[in-house]
């Protein structure tokens, strides 16, 4: 697991947090906030899972 995983993840229940945030206090503005968070954070926990694969099939080709 690499930061922009866990950042990512992060970011995404962060999102989650201030979405629902957003629905309690009747705020659509916190709440589209909210689904931006979480969309960001998928997107770098993406990222993160693409530089695992990358590394891994780097390593893969040194060990032969």
């Amino acid at each position: 697991m690499n930061k922009d995983q866990v950042a990512g993840t992060a970011k995404e229940i962060g999102g989650k947090l201030q979405e629902e945030v957003g629905k309690l206090v009747g705020s659509k503005e916190q709440q589209a906030k909210g689904l931006n968070h979480q969309a960001e954070g998928k997107t770098q926990h993406e990222l993160g899972n693409a530089k695992e694969v990358i590394k891994d099939a780097v390593d893969a080709v040194k060990s032969v």
